[in-house]
């Protein structure tokens, strides 16, 4: 017997042990399904924002930052599929579901002429604090799909958190964005003007977390920012 025919029954009989779950719905997978099962995955929220300049998630930065473009892959709403892949995500190690949908997100910028000028992508930064207790940053995650789809490189070294802030959930507006001013700084080693980034995190709600390291950012020469999360709350 082959050494990969005998390493597939072992992974099948795992599965048949240890079955993996989808990420949305919490029922076992079926063979041939990963991480999120078919019906989940047909019944996704997709905005298809991509698609249009003028979107929701564009007009939250209007007047604020200036953003070449801005989209999220899928609306965000309470006790749904969205929300329940998030957590996921943020509080149940499954980091496999924000590569998993980075990659899908990826797919549907690949041909979209607004995102092929991309230099980079950054990942929103946890700080080194939180990111220990949670053992990864969940933004990485989607920056790592995306860049699998895109073929863009991740740059996670060039901006940093340099303050620990309260979880945003419950916040208001103001509060949201008293809560993370001036809390990211740059690396100056990996500093290079004239680069457009795409800045990626999980969910926008009011897009004071985005705006705050936007800033930090465009303090640069020459830098252009663009915008990407999995959600739009």
């Amino acid at each position: 017997m082959s050494k990969q025919l005998t390493m597939s029954w072992l992974r099948d009989f795992l599965e048949l042990i240890y079955p993996k779950n989808c990420g949305a719905c919490n029922v076992p997978l079926l063979k041939g399904e990963s991480v999120i099962c078919t019906q989940c995955m047909a019944e996704l929220p997709f905005t298809h924002y991509h698609k249009m300049n003028d979107n929701p998630v564009a007009q939250v930065f209007w007047g604020r930052i200036p953003i070449e473009n801005a989209t999220s892959l899928l609306y965000f709403h309470k006790k749904g599929r969205t929300q329940h892949l998030l957590h996921q995500l943020k509080y149940k190690g499954r980091q496999d579901i924000g590569i998993f949908l980075g990659q899908l997100f990826g797919n549907q910028l690949l041909n979209n002429v607004a995102y092929q000028n991309i230099d980079a992508i950054v990942p929103i930064p946890l700080h080194p604090k939180r990111q220990k207790q949670r053992g990864y940053n969940q933004a990485e995650c989607i920056a790592i799909g995306l860049s699998r789809s895109l073929n863009i490189p991740i740059e996670n070294q060039l901006i940093f958190r340099n303050t620990e802030t309260k979880t945003q959930t419950k916040k208001s507006r103001t509060e949201r964005w008293e809560n993370v001013a001036q809390v990211f700084s740059l690396n100056t080693k990996n500093q290079q003007n004239g680069k457009h980034y795409l800045l990626v995190d999980d969910v926008i709600t009011t897009g004071a977390t985005i705006e705050a390291c936007a800033q930090t950012l465009l303090t640069i020469p020459g830098t252009k920012i663009s915008v990407a999360s999995l959600a739009k709350a």
